[in-house]
């Protein structure tokens, strides 16, 4: 067919026969016995001793072919190593020359699969591929997907369009694995989305690739980070962020300085690294993480768009937070202000450069957003005062009553708290990781204290699934408190359902919180639950699929007629007997 002759083409070029003039031959000659002869005899393998070998193989039943083939795979498997070695050996121009004059007698046979694997394996050593052979290789699909990644990198360098549309599928890939961890059937306080360590994160399989994609080409790892800010700013989804510094600390667990010390977010990015591991800012770190934004010179301020990015990245905010808050039960116990505090001053200037990152980033006015007094002098001493109350409480209920009665827990909420979670970002932040850490305390009371200031929020924060992620592995802890009417209407009516109709989001955490503790709640709330949570016609395929294997637990548990009918008559007065809750 027209594919054997384009693939046999080459030969002529470089004075090989091939089945054309065969044909030829024997179409023009009278005795074509002594022609084919003659041809074997031009074309064959030149080794004398084997003027006698053949025949003897001929005698044995093994075809010409097979014979052929077998010293033409020793001779490419020579041929490779060969190839191989001259990549390493002389002087650097005499070994690039011998492979681009190898590569010039060569490549008119890159359509030969017998000898395609040479062809490529020279490419692969060459660190300039002539410009008009990439043309070739680009212009022709197979050639390109048969190419070793050292040459496609050549090639992506010069064509953003053909990188762009090898990079898209893995950054669609990667936000989904993201997604699928956050909304995991799976809801445990012990495992959540922040348990794996960066290093485990890294091993990823769409970081992988990049890494190896981009190799130590520093022009790939610009385009990256190009395609991550712009989608960064198309979609404002903060795992791009993630992916940002997970792509720049994965090059350095490789050591490729040719790109770390290009990147001005090297240092910066390895130290937040650490922090991130252990869960903590400590005060040794801080201090280095405060020099590199104290650092920030006149005119290099551009580097602070990247840093904002870095700092934006999920598990950083979830660093920072954490930290935030333990700092501020310390200061309690030091009886000592906020605005007192340096290293809680660092942590929440960090929080708001991350918090910061879309608009920096949107506007390209490159300069650390300025932090607002109020949430220094007045948001945070109100979260101490929530900790006072806690320990207030607690000591009271310890304290021998006298006729007095026990004292009621605060159930009012200060006004301030509530339009700080409404109206500043980082007031919203930390307000959440606080309610987050009493629900993780199992502190029911001030749970159901602070729930009601979640309704309405900065940018409906206390809706984002890494959120809602969080809080429902948290409630695992109190699953004993679904039995009770009061806290389910606060949980469920209070908080979840004013938002379920316009957030599908919700609508899924609600729904995989309940598979999980549904064995917990009250039966005639379970019920009027399901029925408020039915899908609607615009409801996606998750929200119809988890409401569909609640339908079928909730089957399960009731009871079958057979038990009913046999339940004794009312009149007998029963003794109460508290059944054990059926899971």
């Amino acid at each position: 067919g027209p594919g054997q002759a384009e693939m046999y083409a080459g030969l002529q070029e470089l004075g090989v026969a091939n089945g054309e003039d065969l044909k030829e031959t024997l179409t023009n000659c009278t005795e074509p016995l002594k022609a084919i002869e003659q041809f074997q005899t031009e074309n064959g393998v030149l080794l004398p001793s084997l003027q006698y070998a053949l025949p003897f193989l001929d005698l044995h039943g093994t075809p010409r072919l097979e014979f052929h083939q077998s010293v033409f795979d020793e001779l490419r498997e020579k041929l490779l190593e060969r190839v191989s070695a001259i990549a390493l050996e002389g002087k650097v121009e005499e070994r690039y020359k011998k492979l681009e004059d190898l590569l010039e007698k060569s490549f008119s046979l890159v359509k030969m699969p017998s000898i395609q694997p040479v062809v490529m394996c020279v490419m692969k050593h060459l660190p300039k591929v002539p410009e008009k052979k990439l043309k070739l290789v680009m212009a022709d699909k197979d050639l390109y997907k048969a190419c070793a990644v050292e040459v496609k990198r050549q090639i992506w360098q010069d064509n953003q369009a053909l990188f762009g549309d090898e990079v898209s599928p893995l950054l669609k890939q990667y936000i989904l694995e993201k997604e699928n961890i956050l909304f995991s059937n799976d809801i445990s306080f012990l495992q959540n989305f922040f348990s794996p360590s960066p290093k485990t994160r890294r091993q990823g399989e769409v970081v992988q690739k990049l890494t190896q994609m981009i190799g130590k080409n520093v022009k790939l790892y610009d385009m990256v980070l190009q395609f991550l800010r712009t989608l960064f700013l198309r979609t404002r989804n903060v795992h791009y962020c993630t992916l940002r510094a997970e792509l720049l600390m994965s090059l350095h667990d490789l050591e490729i300085s040719e790109i770390c010390t290009v990147d001005p977010c090297h240092k910066f990015t390895w130290c937040l690294d650490a922090c991130i591991r252990e869960k903590f800012v400590d005060n040794k770190r801080a201090r280095e993480l405060q020099g590199f934004l104290d650092g920030v010179k006149k005119g290099q301020e551009q580097v602070l768009g990247d840093l904002s990015m870095i700092l934006c990245d999920p598990f950083a905010i979830n660093t920072l937070a954490l930290s935030t808050i333990r700092h501020l039960q310390d200061l309690v116990g030091q009886d000592t202000l906020p605005r007192e505090s340096p290293d809680l001053l660092l942590l929440l200037r960090m929080l708001s450069l991350g918090q910061g990152a879309w608009d920096m980033i949107d506007s390209q006015v490159f300069k650390e957003p300025k932090m607002e007094a109020e949430l220094i002098t007045r948001f945070l001493p109100l979260l101490m005062s929530f900790v006072v109350d806690d320990h207030t409480f607690t000591v009271d209920q310890k304290l021998p009553s006298e006729e007095k009665g026990p004292i009621p827990y605060p159930s009012t909420i200060p006004e301030a708290f509530t339009k700080f979670l409404q109206e500043n970002r980082i007031a919203c932040e930390i307000g959440l990781y606080y309610i987050l850490h009493i629900t993780k305390q199992r502190n029911k009371n001030a749970f159901l204290r602070l729930l009601p200031a979640l309704v309405e929020t900065f940018s409906d924060l206390a809706f984002s699934d890494i959120f809602l992620h969080l809080l429902t592995g948290n409630l695992t802890l109190l699953s004993d408190e679904f039995a009770l009417e009061e806290f389910c209407t606060s949980l469920f009516d209070g908080f979840f359902l004013t938002a379920c109709s316009r957030k599908e989001n919700v609508h899924r955490h609600v729904l995989r919180l309940l598979l999980h503790l549904h064995h917990k709640v009250a039966p005639a709330k379970l019920e009027s639950l399901q029925k408020a949570l039915e899908p609607t016609k615009q409801s996606g395929e998750a929200v119809k699929e988890l409401h569909n294997q609640l339908s079928e637990k909730l089957e399960l548990r009731k009871p079958s007629p057979a038990e009913v009918t046999e339940a004794p008559s009312m009149e007998l007065p029963l003794p109460t007997v508290p059944t054990p809750a059926s899971r």
